[in-house]
């Protein structure tokens, strides 16, 4: 019933800034907390942060904790993800996934997933 599209990855060189966006389909986008994830070649899928369905709190790996911001917006559909202090290590594909439940960090928990977004990131 919903439909993910991430956008606004690029290459950056290291301590430079992304914002990251996320568009939902529908309007029952409003009803669920959202995540970010990441994927490195030869990495498994990765918690980034998550944010509740009205945005009232947000949580982060500790990896990104300090740099990284989500947020949302639901009148639009919205979901975001601010990336500051940019580090190669941060280089990945970026996906953002409707959470089944609430709060979840594991991606097992989520469903709706986007297409990613490449996020490259040069020493």
């Amino acid at each position: 019933q919903v439909q993910l599209v991430e956008s606004g990855g690029g290459l950056v060189q290291a301590g430079g800034s992304l914002r990251l966006s996320c568009a939902a389909s529908g309007r029952i986008f409003s009803i669920y907390d959202m995540g970010w994830f990441r994927q490195a070649p030869g990495k498994e899928r990765e918690f980034v942060g998550g944010i509740s369905w009205n945005g009232g709190s947000t949580y982060y790996a500790d990896s990104v904790k300090g740099r990284f911001t989500i947020s949302r917006d639901n009148a639009k559909n919205m979901v975001y993800l601010q990336m500051n202090s940019l580090k190669p290590e941060d280089t990945a594909v970026y996906y953002c996934a409707v959470d089944r439940l609430r709060s979840s960090k594991s991606p097992e928990k989520y469903d709706y997933w986007g297409q990613g977004t490449q996020v490259t990131v040069s020493s």
